[in-house]
């Protein structure tokens, strides 16, 4: 999914946007370049919307698909101009981090996990055997996509992404979406009235987008199926299953939440340090409830360090499996989400020892782009303006907090605003 890959499900069920499950999520970041008249645009312009679809059939038919099968999709197909709204204003990247956490690993979703967990016990451990999935994992990413099944979207999903093919930023995923569900149809995998789901095109208990569907969905009964929608064996087979191709190991840690010495360098913090554990613990790291690193993991084990709310709040060392996770949704939210749940359910841990900085906040989009033109202006480069935090920006920030003494930690806040004076 969610954008790359895996996916972007159901987020309003969190109260926190829930991810795509494949490596061709699109963004989760609202566009700056949208505007209300080119989406109602969109809604207004059926004529255009209509040719668009005729020539569409070429690229699809040059794909494989057959004649017959985009007729009988494509008949009274309309653009739905909410799957614009929704796509222009996603929750995931516009809540505090700890807000996120709150409704994904509530009390509720804990306890129905442990509850799913046992009633498919059975299921779950040949899934397990078979791919090297722990099952709280695969428990804990259907609690976050669909509440275990309970809101996995209405959305016609051949006419959000057609939607989505048509006109926008996302056209491209769009075009390449809707051709899988297409071939999904034609390969008589699941009949058109099954795809439904969110607003993105990401189905089933689970959430896969039509490609990582293709890709790595499992008829795991043998009836020549591969219903994502009701078979729950067919559901934990295809996760599982793309989690292991995604480098998930069954009994290796997704990571721990740690604490750090004084004076500790924060841009170490980055996703292209990673260090064995033995390297860690030299520097003073230690498990949140004091207990050394070592003896607890593989001390050759390479892990990397994140802040997700900087340096006032958690940090945490992840692992490969916690990687894994991100290629299923990008979102280091939803992969700390599921780690956790994953725990809680399992009855060994989910809680977080640190405390959030809650009276912080997440910036709104023009923040964004003010911390970037202030950061260009200041002489560090954090790419285009656009409002997207990511690496360039996050790398600007942290030379910017170096040289004003500041720890550089690289993250985005209404504090560094203040301390640029902006």
């Amino acid at each position: 999914m969610r954008t790359p890959l895996a996916v972007l499900g159901l987020a309003a069920a969190l109260a926190a946007a829930s991810p795509l499950a494949a490596q061709d999520t699109p963004s989760l970041r609202p566009d700056p370049q949208r505007t209300e008249p080119q989406r109602m645009s969109a809604q207004a312009g059926r004529g255009d919307f209509q040719a668009w679809l005729d020539g569409f059939r070429a690229e699809a038919a040059a794909a494989g698909v057959r004649a017959d099968v985009m007729d009988d999709a494509f008949a009274g197909l309309s653009v739905n101009a909410r799957v614009y709204e929704l796509n222009d204003n996603q929750p995931e990247f516009s809540r505090a981090i700890w807000d996120y956490l709150d409704g994904a690993v509530s009390a509720r979703r804990i306890a129905d996990g442990r509850a799913k967990l046992a009633e498919h016990r059975d299921l779950l451990s040949l899934i397990e055997q078979a791919y090297g999935v722990d099952a709280e994992i695969l428990v804990a990413i259907w609690g976050l996509e669909t509440s275990y099944g309970a809101i996995m979207g209405d959305y016609d999903a051949i006419q959000a992404l057609a939607t989505l093919a048509f006109e926008g930023r996302r056209t491209g995923y769009g075009r390449s979406q809707l051709i899988g569900a297409l071939k999904i149809i034609q390969n008589g995998y699941a009949d058109r009235d099954d795809l439904k789901g969110s607003w993105a095109g990401a189905m089933g208990h689970t959430q896969f987008i039509p490609t990582t569907y293709l890709a790595y969905a499992v008829d795991h009964n043998g009836d020549g199926r591969r219903d994502i929608w009701r078979n729950m064996g067919d559901v934990f087979a295809s996760t599982a299953n793309y989690l292991s191709a995604s480098g998930y190991r069954g009994n290796e840690a997704w990571g721990a939440e740690v604490s750090l010495p004084e004076g500790f360098d924060y841009a170490l913090a980055d996703r292209n340090v990673r260090k064995p554990v033995v390297e860690w613990a030299a520097m003073g790291v230690k498990q949140a409830r004091g207990a050394s690193l070592i003896g607890a993991y593989d001390p050759n084990g390479r892990a990397r360090l994140i802040l997700p709310a900087g340096s006032q709040g958690p940090a945490f060392l992840v692992f490969d499996n916690f990687g894994a996770i991100l290629k299923y949704n990008r979102s280091t939210a939803y992969a700390l989400a599921v780690a956790l749940l994953s725990e809680a359910a399992a009855g060994s841990g989910g809680a977080i020892v640190a405390g959030w900085p809650r009276d912080d906040r997440p910036l709104s989009l023009s923040e964004r782009k003010q911390l970037q033109a202030a950061l260009t202006a200041r002489g560090y480069d954090p790419g285009p303006v656009d409002g997207i935090v990511g690496a360039g920006t996050r790398a600007a920030l942290r030379a910017w907090q170096q040289d004003n003494g500041l720890p550089a930690d690289g993250y985005a806040s209404a504090a560094v605003l203040r301390a640029m004076g902006l």
